[in-house]
């Protein structure tokens, strides 16, 4: 590999991972609190712009970090970000969020609850002795984002 190649060698500024996402919502506020009543997420930022709009935010999931913003950009940038809901794309994602859990049952009874739409029942995929099995469920949020929440059942052999 080449020096440029992977240019991950200093340690990320806390709490951020190496690799986060941004989701977009058109009603960003109602989506964060919402996040985190159906799968447990934290607001650690939320910075809120004329009218209360959600111009910015940082949920913490453990160790994962997603950002919540509203759809249309940045209220005071020149050029919007094109950032878009499934809603506004017929439901359609360009994007779909993996989350590791620990307990598959438990956190799509909770999402269930919470109105979450459980696309794919709690179900368990095993790769094989070489690889790993792991439970895992889809669920749907308020605006049609698809999020995939697995459960590491074993590791395997490699």
């Amino acid at each position: 590999m080449s020096a440029n190649a992977n240019q991950a060698t200093k340690p990320c500024p806390k709490p951020w991972p190496r690799i986060s996402t941004s989701i977009f919502y058109d009603d960003a506020a109602k989506a964060i609190d919402w996040l985190c009543e159906a799968f447990g997420f934290e607001v650690i930022l939320k910075v809120e712009g004329e009218g209360g709009r959600i111009e910015h935010s940082e949920l913490m999931f453990g160790d994962g970090l997603i950002m919540v913003g509203q759809t249309g950009g940045k209220s005071s940038r020149p050029e919007p970000l094109p950032g878009v809901s499934p809603r506004s794309l017929g439901g359609k994602n360009t994007q779909m969020q993996c989350v590791m859990i620990d307990d598959a049952d438990a956190h799509c009874e909770n999402a269930r609850k919470a109105g979450a739409t459980i696309i794919d029942e709690p179900f368990v995929s095993d790769y094989g002795e070489e690889y790993w099995a792991d439970k895992s469920y889809r669920a749907e949020d308020v605006e049609g984002h698809h999020w995939f929440f697995v459960q590491r059942l074993k590791t395997g052999k490699g």
